[in-house]
């Protein structure tokens, strides 16, 4: 009993039943205000918002701790990895394969997305007179074309891990770096002693959170787009369990071995409809599983702006469900430019909150075949489909990081089975030497049998 009262996923995985229980029987008081309007604001470049209402205040406070932490680890984590790693090639070398892979999995999750929606049909039949829409013009008024240059200094986790980079790569070449370094690993140590601490209000944030969507729109929204809401989680389930699954399969390791491993932070991801609440966390529990330093730094934040799967999945199937609910039949030339947009601007549909619908806004802009009113059918329903894309995000990133440190020799499999929780002390587990940035060391002879 003891041991079960101390447990965060129990106490995570109970505030998200008392949230949604409030939400459900009395919305007044979930929904009740505490601040005469919502207080945003800007720190460390961080966007942090505290919500009107008791539950969007809870979870707000939760997630706007959180997101302090998320620029000083991923600056540490990079500029630390980059001086460890030593050799400059290999930081370029992660980069472009990190690129090229967010780019074949993303390409990969968007088609899946387009098939399953021209096979299901979730939008056949629905009417919209019966459905309650909502005021898009936020949305459309952003639906700009994109940019890059906007897209960059709207995102401030790619210019933290740009200006890391540049830190870590000059720190490498300075000859009196090791006071420096020194200083940045004490911090280090500081800063995910604060965030372990900042983790224990998680069951607060998840309480808030799903109090919030559940008192706010009500299990009712979901009926008239319960088809919609259906297909995307089984895609999404089939994409997790199917794709990710077999990437992880290719170094034989189990997905549900790390879905297991990583379900405290799942829980924060679903009761806040937020994957950066689990970033930090993310990033100290893959270096803990036997990733190298430097892999985690350079792909987990890289791949919240390009490696968003779940989105990808979305995005493409809300705007083919927005074809067939207003009954636009897409030609293969609109199906492939759909497909085209989607691969640039998916890209862009990370670190500004809402950004979803204005990139969904700006595809169907450039199609000019679905009117793009059609977004308001979706307002209802987005939180909850939220949950389900930002947990793909999450586990998307997971996976990313796990297959690029083993491709790149950067994986000591005997700490995965040591955080996995069933490591065998047997010989069969063959440990080769890592050095400092958790590489494979070349220069180390390697044992000639297992046994060895």
């Amino acid at each position: 009993m003891k041991k079960l009262l101390t447990n965060l996923t129990f106490w995570v995985l109970t505030a998200i039943t008392l949230g949604i229980l409030l939400g459900h029987f009395r919305p007044d008081l979930a929904l009740a205000p505490v601040l005469d309007e919502p207080i945003k604001t800007r720190f460390m470049g961080q966007e942090l918002t505290l919500g009107a209402t008791v539950s969007e205040f809870l979870s707000g406070f939760f997630i706007s701790i959180v997101k302090l932490f998320i620029s000083p680890i991923i600056f540490l984590t990079i500029a630390l990895g980059i001086v460890s790693m030593g050799d400059l090639k290999k930081v370029g070398k992660v980069g472009a394969k990190a690129l090229l892979y967010f780019e074949v999995v993303t390409t990969v999750a968007l088609l899946i997305g387009v098939v399953v929606a021209n096979i299901i049909r979730p939008g056949a039949g629905v009417s919209t007179a019966q459905l309650k829409g909502g005021d898009i013009s936020k949305y459309t008024q952003g639906a700009t074309e994109f940019s890059w240059i906007k897209f960059f200094f709207d995102n401030v986790t790619l210019q933290v891990l740009v200006a890391a980079i540049v830190i870590g790569v000059l720190l490498s070449r300075y000859s009196g770096r090791e006071r420096i370094v020194s200083l940045m690993n004490r911090l280090s140590t500081y800063v995910f002693w604060g965030l372990h601490k900042v983790m224990l209000l998680a069951p607060i944030g998840a309480f808030g959170g799903m109090a919030y969507t559940i008192g706010k729109y009500g299990v009712g929204t979901l009926l008239p787009l319960a088809k919609l809401m259906g297909t995307v989680y089984t895609t999404m389930a089939v994409f997790i369990f199917g794709v990710l699954g077999l990437i992880l399969r290719t170094y034989k390791i189990s997905l549900w071995q790390f879905l297991r491993y990583i379900r405290e932070e799942l829980l924060i991801v679903l009761g806040t409809s937020s994957s950066e609440a689990g970033l930090p966390s993310l990033m100290e529990k893959l270096e803990r599983m036997g990733c190298a330093r430097s892999v985690v730094g350079l792909v987990v934040p890289a791949g919240y702006s390009f490696n968003l799967d779940g989105t990808t999945i979305y995005l493409s199937m809300a705007t083919i469900f927005l074809a067939q609910v207003f009954d636009v039949q897409l030609d293969l030339t609109q199906m492939l430019t759909i497909i085209g947009i989607l691969m640039v601007t998916s890209k862009g549909a990370a670190g500004v909150t809402g950004s979803g619908f204005v990139v969904l806004a700006s595809t169907l802009t450039a199609v000019k075949a679905i009117p793009v009113e059609g977004l308001a059918l979706l307002l209802g329903v987005d939180r909850f489909m939220s949950e389900a894309r930002s947990i793909t995000n999450f586990i998307g990133n997971g996976v990313a990081t796990i297959w690029l440190a083993n491709n790149e020799k950067a994986f000591d499999r005997a700490k995965m089975h040591e955080a996995f929780g069933n490591l065998q002390a047997d010989e069969q587990i063959t440990r080769e030497p890592l050095d400092e940035a958790g590489y494979n060391s070349p220069s180390t002879p390697r044992p000639n049998s297992a046994k060895s």
